[in-house]
């Protein structure tokens, strides 16, 4: 059962780590968020709160971030995520998943992208694969489905900073795959398992995690 107030970093450090898995916003599973467990002050006030800890808590703790429950993001901790990601990616890496012809051209340019210059600024990606108007189109919708397999996860967010040094505007999303990300020992994990025992896996954390959710809840959350 989750059981936190989230008042600093800190305690959102350590929830993540606790939890394994942790939505940023609210969804079906009652409880099952950092908003509905987050002190008001810092929830999208004047004040420093969630939004600016997202990426100190992904450096601190090491975990991943991104789009990876019904398009929505998520922290998962870094020893939740080798069997999260081999079931998502059904066993495959990204090169096997391309030559089997189940991964789309438009897929593989970004991920190509991202591979090559890893970690990378959102908006140099864009530059780099021209998508803009009158260029290539679906950055959003590309990024995202290839943080719903687990290709692609967030690994910090860099803020701009005026003439007098001072950050200003929203966090910048830096990419990365998790093969950089976590290195040689995500490599040596991820598909140790097949995709079916890293589901089950996966699934009786979360069902031990959220006593009160249907199994039907869960399936659908990793599905």
């Amino acid at each position: 059962m989750i059981d936190y107030e989230i008042r600093t970093k800190e305690d959102l450090c350590r929830a993540v780590e606790d939890c394994g898995f942790l939505p940023l916003f609210q969804n079906e599973i009652s409880g099952f968020s950092v908003e509905e467990h987050v002190a008001p002050q810092a929830w999208f006030t004047d004040e420093e709160g969630v939004w600016e800890w997202k990426g100190p808590v992904i450096r601190e703790t090491g975990c991943a971030y991104g789009k990876f429950f019904g398009k929505k993001a998520v922290f998962v901790s870094r020893k939740c995520f080798p069997d999260f990601a081999n079931y998502r990616r059904d066993g495959y890496d990204f090169d096997a998943r391309f030559e089997d012809e189940l991964v789309s051209y438009r897929d593989k340019r970004l991920y190509d992208l991202i591979e090559a210059s890893a970690p990378v600024l959102s908006k140099e990606l864009k530059q780099a694969g021209d998508y803009r108007k009158g260029g290539n189109k679906g950055f959003e919708t590309i990024i995202t489905h290839l943080q719903e397999q687990c290709y692609v996860l967030i690994s910090d967010f860099k803020y701009m900073r005026d003439k007098h040094g001072d950050t200003y505007g929203w966090g910048v999303a830096e990419y990365s795959t998790p093969e950089v990300w976590f290195g040689p020992e995500f490599r040596s994990t991820v598909y140790q398992r097949t995709p079916e025992e890293s589901y089950e896996r996966v699934r009786k954390h979360l069902a031990r995690l959220l006593p009160d959710a249907s199994d039907v809840q869960i399936r659908k959350l990793l599905k």
